[in-house]
């Protein structure tokens, strides 16, 4: 079963398992995250948004409109 990576719990380590087509998707893949990638959720604003997270040894901040274009599995 996928998720999406707005949903995922803090520190709860994915693997990206596709790339939505959206207005988002070449930003998204430009930031690094393509399929096959790792990726855990570190912090969640008060109201939940936006989300940081850590690909690669980079951290990244996308807002919840954009991580829910990003299906991913429990690693």
């Amino acid at each position: 079963m996928s998720n999406t990576l707005d949903t995922i719990a803090l520190h709860e380590l994915v693997e990206i398992t596709s790339v939505t087509a959206s207005p988002f998707a070449s930003k998204l893949t430009e930031m690094g995250l393509t399929k096959g990638q790792y990726i855990k959720a570190l912090f969640k604003a008060p109201f939940g948004d936006p989300i940081a997270f850590e690909c690669n040894g980079n951290v990244l901040s996308m807002r919840k409109e954009e991580a829910r274009f990003i299906e991913v599995k429990t690693a």
